[in-house]
């Protein structure tokens, strides 16, 4: 009998150790969804609807995710009349199960949005000091209350995307003098001493910084092959020189280029704090299926816009 029960117990502590050791799951997706969703706001969003419910992620983070053009024309749309986002991310959330929205970062018409099954709260939106700094395209500071007091920050941004400096007289010029990477450095710097610079021990936090950086790294630059103290690399040393923060992908793939636009650039980042780090147990940019890109026929005459858009997905999960 006493053999019985220490058998029972065994297998009891057995179980109990593997179902705690499964620990809770949290999916995230980021994607910059071009012109919000450009490609299938004509079909009711029916085949990017499909595609979040496959993936099924918990929280889901929107660059770009707002309606500015009418279906398959670059004619702009007016705004806000004939925009169905914003201003429908409730809507067009629920349908893929998400009941929790925020715009997160907006100044312009290039907003980002976070969905999530769990809920969010803004900390801060960042659009500049109104002075010296601009964040063109905005910036926001969000948390998400996962459970049980676990809380993720998350930081949301879509900087400068040209080559030539924010409202330079001569374009051309300005580009040849990497104005724009210059002032794209400003922006980043601005943002993160708005967000994880203000908290004393972020790194034993939780925090993700990701977005559309619209700049190369230099971890990258065995693909690149640019000199090593290239403006181009100013936003990502930045951040790597200056905050806690590591560059998820590079630390999961070393050695690894993975684009993140039909370019073959990769500039949407996933930055995780150490401890953030540590509960990641698995990261995939995604390049395949509706996610695969596809340069429009017309090219020049529609902006070259791409199919579903000019940039891939990346997929992080969490395990807490």
């Amino acid at each position: 009998m006493r053999k019985v029960f220490f058998i029972v117990s065994l297998l009891l502590s057995l179980f109990c150790t593997i179902a705690c050791g499964k620990g809770k799951e949290v999916k995230i997706l980021y994607w910059n969804i071009q012109n919000g969703m450009w490609h299938d706001q004509g079909n009711n969003y029916d085949n990017f609807v499909a595609f979040v419910q496959e993936q099924a992620p918990d929280i889901c983070i929107w660059c770009e995710a707002e309606s500015r053009y009418l279906t398959d024309t670059a004619v702009k749309m007016k705004m806000p009349e004939e925009q169905y986002l914003p201003w429908n991310w409730d809507l067009l959330a629920r349908r893929y199960g998400h009941q929790y929205v925020l715009v997160c970062g907006k100044r312009d018409t290039f907003p980002q949005v976070i969905t999530s099954k769990y809920p969010i709260r803004i900390e801060k939106r960042l659009t500049g000091d109104g002075e010296d700094i601009i964040v063109v395209h905005g910036a926001g500071w969000a948390k998400i209350d996962l459970g049980r007091g676990r809380e993720l920050n998350v930081v949301t941004l879509h900087t400068w995307p040209f080559a030539y400096g924010y409202k330079a007289d001569n374009q051309k010029e300005s580009a040849q003098n990497h104005d724009g990477d210059r002032f794209r450095a400003t922006e980043i710097r601005y943002i993160c001493e708005q967000t994880i610079g203000t908290v004393p021990g972020a790194d034993k936090q939780l925090w993700l910084m990701t977005g559309d950086f619209n700049a190369i790294s230099s971890v990258d630059n065995f693909h690149y092959g640019k000199p090593l103290d290239s403006p181009e690399f100013l936003v990502h040393d930045y951040v790597l020189g200056n905050t806690p923060y590591l560059d998820l992908v590079h630390e999961r793939f070393p050695g690894e280029f993975k684009k993140s636009t039909l370019s073959g650039r990769r500039i949407d980042l996933m930055y995780v704090t150490p401890a953030l780090n540590e509960k990641i147990t698995h990261v995939q940019p995604l390049y395949d299926g509706f996610a695969a890109s596809e340069r429009d026929s017309r090219e020049k005459e529609i902006h070259n816009f791409c199919h579903p858009s000019d940039h891939y997905p990346i997929t992080l999960t969490i395990k807490l």
